[in-house]
């Protein structure tokens, strides 16, 4: 027999040798508390009380492992934004654990048409819906954030592609968390100079209806389906447990792990999306709708729906999914997909909108790392910059402000220089450091750093979508031919691309972040939109590691260089002040004969010099960083080394380490390179 039980917390929870189940719907008038047995035999109960919209009660003798679902009576009106209907059995908005993976399924929808009129559809989704599942979670780890921001370097891994095709990944952890726990794939990452794991989505998602016609999946992951539950296809016999064994095993190196999480809208799409969660509990309090039709959605995310987070229900579902993957597992911090939406208040976007406040007062939260992709496609966006201090930005504009200067766009070279400089116009003037442009010239979403230098055009024909899916302008360039090639000279040039675009991101000021792959030379062969591609042209290729071993060097020695230098690290702004090194400023943009420039010089320019010298001696070592983005080789002069000092150089992305005349103090710039001196005792 069941009985009232507790209101709180939501969710099922194993306590007094039974399991209290709460979840909220404002507008049901019975939820029933639907178990299942190990031959998928259904048993329905009556939550027994109700308390400001939440449903609760106590079932004793229920225990951990026990699958079950919710089906709720209520009004089914999509016109007013309510669609109740007990055929379908849906998925408790906390559930920590699901029986499988969930794909469409016809029974899924909620309408008998997809369309208008909306007539109820009675099939039962209950065979062919993915079951929650009890389970009784154990604080597992301490939030271990300590890193300073400055010395973090982020790496965009997906937890099944980086391991499926790993030699030192043994074939059954392979695409599963644990192949990431593998000490052999930690190692590399640690000594390759990354400090800050960012795991593409790993919350449970849902395959949708037109990827499952084609025989395909939704291999990113961004079409969530239960906020605090690990997708199952990640999961080996241990559960939910590995991801907390990955973390720990992280944490062991030194390194962080954070989480791509999808708060924004959810799997469910619009009104002809799938009924199997929250729009079956309680669709009007849970997202945005269109004040005259209430069947129609605010889609500021582009993927149907959008959560509405001024909610006060849908506010605390997030912060309680949040701390959960903090206290149960131990991440460190977490980036934002769409983190505008997650911002707008009353529609608008505000700063101090009631998430972002509360994940500011949060005890547990207002430690973790926090990373915004501060856009979404609602109105007025783009909001680059606007985020509260603690946080970081992907910072877009440095990516293709990067692209277009190593394409060697005209005019280019002044952008260019602001984001290496930290994007101060976008951030300084709110207070905020260096470190809160995260800079990256790749990310999942485009195409990857080999793609970039390989094709001037998007090749997503495999994607199902006659290549027209993705974006059409990747400031890429392939240097003579589109693809692959054996032609000797355009496969230096392009790898002396692939490093200059690598460098840019790695010794800019601010934080910067690698894509999984782009140091061995991954490609997708020009798709720049794989989201469905979960094969082998997105799984990155292992082989490639022994042809590409000095490329790898060369990223890791600039990952070295950057760790070794607080110049390039420094968590404020330098604007031309004075240095402890006589005839030297903190920043100085300099032209060949290191000579300072002026406006015009920004304007034809594509040879440059950037000087980074100390404010204080604890800073160290003065840096000198030469880009040269012609086809043409030209010389570069430093400034004068002070007494007892010299320069050496520390790094080149050409063919090798340049010496200087010592009569004249020039030396080689090769065309199309990056090069990096300091400043040493003689």
């Amino acid at each position: 027999m069941i009985r009232a039980g507790q209101s709180y917390p939501l969710g099922a929870h194993c306590i007094d040798g039974g399991v209290n189940f709460a979840v909220y719907s404002g507008v049901a008038t019975r939820v029933e508390l639907c178990l299942f047995d190990a031959s998928g035999r259904e048993s329905r109960f009556d939550l027994p009380a109700c308390d400001h919209g939440v449903w609760h009660g106590f079932l004793a003798d229920c225990h951990a492992g026990q699958l079950y679902g919710y089906r709720v009576h209520g009004p089914f009106e999509p016109t007013r934004g309510h669609w109740c209907n007990p055929r379908k059995l849906l998925i408790d908005p906390y559930a920590k654990k699901l029986s499988g993976a969930l794909r469409w399924h016809v029974t899924h929808q909620p309408c008998q048409v997809p369309n208008r009129p909306f007539i109820m559809d009675a099939t039962d989704s209950g065979p062919y819906m993915a079951k929650a599942i009890v389970t009784d979670d154990t604080l597992a780890n301490a939030v271990r954030s300590t890193r300073a921001r400055n010395e973090r370097v982020v790496y965009e891994i997906h937890p099944r592609g980086f391991t499926m095709l790993h030699p030192d990944v043994p074939v059954g952890d392979r695409g599963l968390l644990r192949g990431l726990r593998n000490g052999q794939v930690l190692d590399y990452l640690r000594v390759l100079g990354i400090t800050t794991l960012e795991l593409m989505p790993i919350q449970a998602f849902y395959d949708e209806e037109f990827l499952a016609r084609q025989g395909m999946h939704n291999y990113w992951g961004y079409s969530p389906l239960a906020f605090q539950a690990v997708e199952p296809r990640y999961l080996g016999p241990d559960g939910p447990g590995e991801l907390g064994d990955l973390i720990r095993a992280a944490h062991e190196r030194n390194l962080e792990v954070v989480l791509d999480v999808v708060l924004n809208h959810t799997a469910e799409g619009d009104s002809r999306g799938p009924l199997i969660g929250l729009r079956g509990f309680d669709n009007a309090a849970y997202y945005r709708l269109d004040s005259q039709d209430g069947s129609k959605y605010l889609n500021y995310t582009g993927c149907g729906n959008t959560l509405n987070v001024d909610h006060p229900r849908v506010v605390q579902l997030l912060l309680d999914s949040l701390r959960h993957w903090v206290l149960t597992y131990g991440v460190d911090g977490f980036r934002f997909d769409l983190a505008t939406t997650l911002g707008r208040s009353n529609t608008a976007f505000v700063p101090t909108a009631p998430l972002l406040t509360a994940l500011d007062q949060d005890p547990v939260l207002c430690r973790c790392i926090r990373i915004a992709e501060p856009w979404d496609v609602g109105p007025q966006g783009y909001r680059l910059g606007g985020f509260p201090a603690a946080w970081s930005e992907w910072n877009d504009r440095f990516r293709d402000s990067v692209r277009r200067f190593w394409r060697g766009d005209a005019g280019e070279a002044a952008e260019f220089a602001r984001r290496l400089h930290g994007s101060a116009d976008l951030f300084e003037s709110s207070g905020r450091q260096p470190t809160a442009s995260l800079n990256f010239v790749t990310c999942h979403d485009g195409m990857t750093v080999a793609d970039l230098v390989s094709y001037n055009h998007k090749h997503n024909d495999a994607n199902g979508e006659n290549n027209r899916d993705g974006h059409n302008e990747n400031f890429s360039q392939n240097h003579g031919i589109e693809g692959d090639t054996d032609d000797p000279v355009i496969a230096t040039l392009r790898r002396k691309q692939r490093l200059n675009l690598l460098f840019s991101t790695i010794l800019a000021s601010g934080t910067p972040m690698l894509l999984a792959g782009d140091e061995i030379g991954h490609s997708q062969r020009g798709n720049n939109n794989a989201y469905a591609q979960d094969n082998e042209l997105a799984w990155i290729n292992w082989s490639r590691l022994g042809a590409t071993g000095d490329h790898v060097a060369a990223v890791s020695a600039a990952l070295a260089v950057r760790k070794a230098h607080a110049v390039i690290r420094r968590d404020f702004y330098a604007h031309g002040g004075p240095s402890c090194l006589d005839g030297y400023r903190d920043i100085d943009w300099l032209g060949a004969n290191a000579e300072p420039v002026d406006g015009q010089f920004w304007q034809s320019t594509r040879q440059l010099l950037l000087l980074l010298a100390p404010q204080r001696p604890e800073e160290g070592a003065a840096v000198a960083m030469a880009f040269n983005t012609g086809e043409a080789g030209t010389v570069q002069r430093l400034p004068p080394a002070p007494p007892a000092c010299k320069w050496r150089c520390l790094l080149c992305s050409g063919t090798e380490l340049p010496q200087i005349d010592r009569d004249t103090g020039h030396w080689p710039l090769e065309p199309r390179s990056t090069t990096v001196w300091a400043l040493e005792p003689d």
